[in-house]
């Protein structure tokens, strides 16, 4: 079909940690020594291996490490955050939006559904009902044809996680892959994917930094699955962009120039 590439590898992934806990919080340490980014990258990198070149950087590099040559050359962005939302620039953010819309994939994780980014994608405040005290989430899938799906038991257990619930003040999704459910008798939209400009978005809340939950094979799978349905498949990112358009311009053989491949 003609405009329609297949997918090249490897995905150009950045995972981008706020990695604040890790550095105050002995707990936290001790669970991700190296940092929640690091083994987030690890569960990337063993999942799609050589089909994935993933890298990380964090909130306290220059320009929170997001600059316009690094976002510009990467396929997907991953995002954790919690504690310092308010620290990012917001000239950051403008510019990941941007790349957004162009078509670079985006991964939210857990507490980044308050993160500026997210937010400005949604429109939404964003916020949730939520129970910090040690909790057993169980995933169920409820779009088993899902790519994001491919190889998850339906369900699985997280022994130890946080409690996310509803109200979750998000828009509809485009599509409900993952909901979880909770000790309390709570319910949440866990797994769902957006589609703003050229871009994907797959929002996943498994994930705390007082539990270890990004070593889970089951989470670390999903989240590689999530990398590569982000990609998006355009021969080149191009911002969407307001054009006049002529009749005679498609009967005289020129066709529609403007349409989307995804």
């Amino acid at each position: 079909m003609s405009g329609i590439t297949t997918p090249e590898y490897p995905i150009n992934v950045v995972v981008w940690g706020e990695n604040r806990h890790e550095q105050v919080q002995q707990n936290v340490r001790d669970i991700y020594p190296d940092g929640m980014h690091a083994t987030i990258k690890e569960g990337i990198e063993k999942n799609l291996g050589e089909r994935a070149s993933v890298t990380t950087v964090t909130l306290d590099d220059p320009e929170h490490g997001l600059t316009e040559e690094l976002l510009q050359n990467t396929d997907v962005l991953v995002w954790w955050g919690h504690a310092a939302h308010a620290e990012v620039e917001d000239e950051i953010v403008e510019r990941v939006h941007r790349h957004v819309l162009a078509g670079m994939g985006l991964l939210v994780l857990h507490s980044g559904h308050w993160s500026k980014i997210f937010g400005k994608l949604m429109g939404t405040s964003c916020t949730l009902r939520w129970r910090s005290e040690e909790d057993r989430e169980i995933v169920w899938t409820v779009n088993p044809s899902h790519p994001i799906a491919r190889g998850i038991p339906h369900p699985f257990i997280i022994p130890q996680q946080e409690m996310y619930g509803e109200f979750f003040d998000v828009p509809a999704p485009d599509e409900l892959v993952f909901l979880s459910t909770f000790s309390g008798g709570e319910v949440f939209r866990s797994g769902m994917t957006y589609r703003r400009g050229y871009g994907k978005i797959f929002f996943f809340s498994p994930g705390d930094q007082d539990f270890p939950v990004y070593h889970q094979k089951e989470v670390r799978q999903v989240i590689a699955n999530g990398v590569e349905w982000a990609k998006t498949l355009r021969p080149e990112r191009t911002d969407p962009v307001l054009l006049r358009y002529e009749t005679e311009d498609f009967y005289n053989g020129g066709g529609y120039k403007g349409a989307m491949h995804n």
